[in-house]
């Protein structure tokens, strides 16, 4: 099979060309700008265009497959010349069903935690000795691509995001997988610049739903208020889970399931991850893992990349990163780190990164959530506003949508970095949150100064 990516340079369109490389396929692309670490990546595999740039004479009529990423643009000339020869092209979601098709789907839905679940289940299943494809957001430990296509696996397991399909295609990418097993781990308010409204939003998560295979499974949320609302009226043959957080307790800084009438210690914490994990379950019990089996790999299970991730410690002061930038992400992420840590100085600082997060009005969604760090700091970076072509916001209006009198607001890295390095951090805690990397502060370094 001969398959030419527009656009390879994606995080998750080089992955799916390695994938397919590793399979034995002849895979070729080409992007107008690639960076790390896609490019080093592409590059071991031999896949890196020698070029950057379009170059139509790179579309022939001897390409079994041409995938389009989101990056590219609808009157792109590659694709333009695919169109004219007749070519068969697929968005990213698309080429995933068509490798699929045949096997039995796992699609992890939701507005927060998707990465976390999949990579839950990943890791059961790796233990239990269960071979299975998958496709996940973040990179993995014990884990080489975050893609992996083959011709014997029975089972793919997906991260479903909603966001669109592609430039020519408008639907949620989670709309094409047609899950036989399905979870969705809550509905929270997110991509404002696609759904205009709450209810539009809601509506994609109704339409996943119905696209459930004939027998399927729906596992969901119960405590979520819009998946007790929607879930329920799913169809009569679409077998019905509901999830909740599991009995546990908290001990010396450590997490501990209750479960069978054991204590099971686990290396991840908060309420939130621990919902993810009985979501989790009961995806691995549908696919036939024992109880058992599920406990014991779980504990050491230590999370994926930048979920509450650690980043340094000792004994006076943690540092952990985050992923969180949504409001309900936010609020979880730092209520998990203010109930690990009880006693000690939280301090919370979020960038905002995103189009949603820079639109003045959606700001006011962010009320209250970082009401339980005894430090709240907000990020921005007027530039980022103006690259998105958003009105400007001000340091004012970001204080009133967090509505918290004790928030600090800065719109410059260095004097950010500044103000956390001049803070005493004697039985403090750390949480960095951010979708990007508050212009390029080396977070390793920061943590390391700080603990130091």
């Amino acid at each position: 099979m001969r398959v030419h990516f527009i656009a390879i340079g994606g995080s998750a369109m080089h992955n799916l060309a390695m994938a397919l490389h590793n399979k034995g396929y002849h895979v070729s692309g080409s992007d107008d700008e690639i960076f790390e670490p896609s490019k080093s990546r592409l590059k071991k595999l031999g896949l890196l265009p020698q070029t950057e740039g379009w170059d139509v004479s790179r579309i022939s009529t001897d390409l079994d497959a041409v995938i389009l990423g989101m990056h590219a643009k609808a009157d792109n000339p590659e694709l333009l010349k695919a169109k004219e020869l007749g070519l068969k092209i697929f968005s990213y979601p698309e080429y995933l069903y068509e490798q699929s098709k045949d096997k039995k789907r796992v699609v992890i839905g939701g507005s927060h935690g998707k990465t976390t679940i999949t990579a839950m289940i990943l890791h059961v299943l790796k233990a239990a000795g269960i071979d299975c494809d998958y496709m996940v957001g973040a990179q993995l430990e014990g884990f080489d691509v975050m893609v992996k296509l083959s011709e014997k696996a029975g089972i793919v397991i997906f991260e479903g995001d909603e966001y669109l399909t592609s430039p020519v295609d408008t639907r949620p990418k989670f709309h094409l997988y047609k899950p036989d097993i399905a979870l969705l781990s809550g509905v929270a308010w997110d991509h404002i610049n696609v759904f205009p409204t709450f209810e539009n939003y809601v509506e994609q998560f109704s339409e996943f739903i119905g696209l459930i295979t004939i027998h399927g499974t729906l596992i969901w949320c119960a405590d979520d208020e819009t998946l007790c609302r929607i879930s329920p009226g799913a169809r009569p043959d679409i077998k019905l889970i509901p999830y909740s957080v599991p009995e546990y307790y908290i001990s010396g800084g450590v997490s501990s399931l209750i479960a069978h009438g054991k204590i099971w210690p686990m290396k991840v914490f908060g309420r939130h991850n621990l919902m993810n994990m009985k979501g989790a379950f009961w995806v691995c019990r549908e696919l036939g893992v024992s109880d058992e089996m599920f406990l014991t790999s779980i504990q050491t299970f230590q999370g994926a990349s930048k979920r509450l991730e650690f980043v340094a410690g000792n004994e006076n002061t943690m540092v952990y990163k985050d992923f969180a930038h949504a409001p309900s992400k936010v609020k979880a992420t730092l209520n998990a780190v203010r109930e690990q840590y009880p006693s000690r100085t939280v301090t919370a600082c979020l960038e905002l990164h995103t189009y949603s997060s820079l639109s003045k009005e959606f700001l006011g969604h962010y009320l209250n959530s970082l009401d339980e760090a005894d430090v709240p700091i907000v990020y921005f970076n007027p530039h980022a506003i103006q690259l998105k072509r958003l009105p400007p916001i001000t340091e004012e209006q970001v204080k009133e949508g967090f509505g918290n009198p004790k928030l600090k607001v800065f719109t410059d890295s260095k004097k950010l970095q500044d103000e956390l390095l001049s803070m005493d951090w004697k039985n403090s805690a750390l949480l960095l949150m951010s979708s990007g990397n508050y212009d390029g502060m080396d977070i390793a370094r920061l943590a390391g100064e700080i603990v130091k």
